[in-house]
C-alpha cells in the first residue's frame, strides 16, 4: 500500500467510525476501546481538519459539548471542595472518555484525567483557525467555560497519565495539554487570565519536572516539595513541544529529552517508555508519527520521511493501523499475558490513523 492509497483509507475508517452524534470510536473491533476519548477525538478531529475533513472535525467537538454542556453542577461541586479544603475521591472528577453518543461511561477506569480536557480546548481553537468558523465557539460556550474553569483550579492535582496509568503523579505531558489549550483560547479570545495561568503552568514545568538538563516522565510532591517521581522519559513528553509549544524543538531541555527518547525508546519505531509492560512494550505508530512530527518541525526532513515510511510499512492490506507491533517489546512474556486476556492489540486504532495524516500533511 502506497502513502496516497493509506491517506485515503485512512480518512475512510475515520468517517465510518465517527457516530453520527460526533463520537470518534477509539477502535470499532477492540472491545475496550469501543469508546470515545476526549484526549484521542481530539487528534483524531485536528487530523480531519489537517485533510480538510473540517465537518467531521466539527461534529466531534458538538458531541464534546452535547458530554460536558450539563456538567456544571459537577465542576462548581468539586471547586467547592477545593476551596474548602475537603478531600475529593478521584471517582468524583469527570471522564475521560464517553460513550460513542455522549452518555457518561460508569465503568471500572481510570477516568480522572485532564489531557483530553485541555486538548480539546486546543484542538477547538485550532478548528477555528482552519476553518474561520469563529461562531462555533459561542455555539460550544458553555461547555468550553466548565472546562476553563475545571482546569484552572485542578490542573496541578496528580492524575492518571495519558496512558491511564499513574494516578499518584502529576505529568509534564498531561500538563503540557492543559497549558496548550487555556494558552490557545487566551490567545484567541484575549483573555489574559487564561494567559497567566498557562505562564504559571509553564513555569511550573520549567521548575519542577527537569532533572539531569531533560524533561522527566512523571513528578510528585513530597513534603510541600515537588521532585520527579518517576525519572526516566515517556514518549508523550514530545507533546511538550509539538503540538503545545511549552518549549520550541530546538529548545536545549527539549533536544536532550528527545536525545534519551532516542536511546531509550526509539528502534523502528517509538515505544512509550523503559518499564512499559502493556502488551509487552511494543512500538506504538501513534509514537512514531509523533516523532517524525517533531523531526519534521526540528528541521529533520530524511527522519520524518522515515518514521512515515515505517508506519506504511505496517498497514494490513485494508489500509488499517494498529495501536502497536510486536516486532520489539520490552516484556515478552507481559505481550503474551495481555494477548490472553484481551486478544492481538487494537486494530484498528483511529488515534493511529489520525496521527499518520497529520504526519503526511506535514512532509507534504
Amino acid at each position: 500500500m502506497d502513502r496516497d492509497q493509506l491517506v485515503a483509507s485512512s480518512i475512510s475508517i475515520i468517517s465510518l467510525n465517527q457516530h453520527p452524534r460526533g463520537g470518534y470510536v477509539a477502535s470499532p473491533l477492540f472491545a475496550p476501546y469501543t469508546y470515545s476519548w476526549l484526549r484521542d477525538g481530539t487528534f483524531i478531529a485536528y487530523a480531519m481538519d489537517q485533510v480538510g475533513e473540517t465537518d467531521s472535525a466539527e461534529q466531534f467537538y458538538r458531541w464534546i459539548h452535547y458530554a460536558l454542556k450539563d456538567k456544571r453542577s459537577i465542576v462548581d461541586d468539586l471547586i467547592g471542595k477545593h476551596e474548602r479544603k475537603e478531600w475529593i475521591d478521584r471517582s468524583e472528577f469527570m471522564g475521560t472518555r464517553y460513550h460513542l453518543d455522549g452518555r457518561d461511561d460508569r465503568s471500572e477506569w481510570g477516568h480522572f484525567q485532564l489531557d483530553g480536557y485541555g486538548a480539546w480546548l486546543w484542538g477547538i481553537v485550532e478548528h477555528i483557525r482552519a476553518t474561520g468558523n469563529y461562531a462555533i465557539l459561542e455555539e460550544l460556550r458553555e461547555s468550553v467555560e466548565i472546562t476553563v474553569d475545571y482546569l484552572m483550579i485542578f490542573w496541578h492535582y496528580p492524575n492518571f497519565d495519558c496512558w491511564e496509568e499513574f494516578p499518584e503523579f502529576v505529568h509534564p505531558a498531561t500538563l503540557a495539554c492543559v497549558y496548550g489549550g487555556l494558552k490557545a483560547l487566551g490567545e484567541l479570545e484575549n483573555r489574559a487570565v487564561l494567559l497567566e495561568k498557562a505562564e504559571q503552568i509553564r513555569q511550573f514545568i520549567m521548575d519542577h519536572a527537569i532533572k539531569d538538563g531533560r524533561f522527566v516522565k512523571s513528578i510528585q510532591c513530597v513534603n510541600e516539595n515537588w521532585q520527579p517521581a518517576l525519572p526516566g522519559v515517556d514518549a508523550s513528553l514530545l507533546w511538550l513541544a509539538v503540538p503545545f509549544g511549552v518549549c520550541v524543538p530546538t529548545d536545549p531541555i527539549m533536544q536532550q529529552t528527545v536525545s534519551e527518547i532516542e536511546r531509550e525508546l526509539k528502534q523502528g519505531g517509538i515505544q512509550r517508555y523503559e518499564a512499559d509492560v502493556y502488551y509487552g512494550g511494543g512500538e506504538w505508530l501513534l509514537l512514531t508519527a509523533w516523532y517524525g512530527w517533531f523531526k519534521a518541525e526540528a528541521g529533520d526532513q530524511d527522519e520524518a520521511r522515515r518514521c512515515l515510511t515505517w508506519i506504511i510499512s505496517k498497514a494490513d492490506a485494508l489500509g488499517r493501523l494498529p495501536e502497536q507491533v510486536g516486532d520489539v517489546v520490552r516484556n515478552p512474556a507481559a505481550r503474551e499475558e495481555w494477548i490472553a486476556k484481551w486478544g492481538e492489540p487494537a486494530l484498528p486504532l483511529l488515534w493511529s490513523q489520525a496521527m499518520f495524516l497529520v504526519l503526511s500533511n506535514k512532509l507534504k
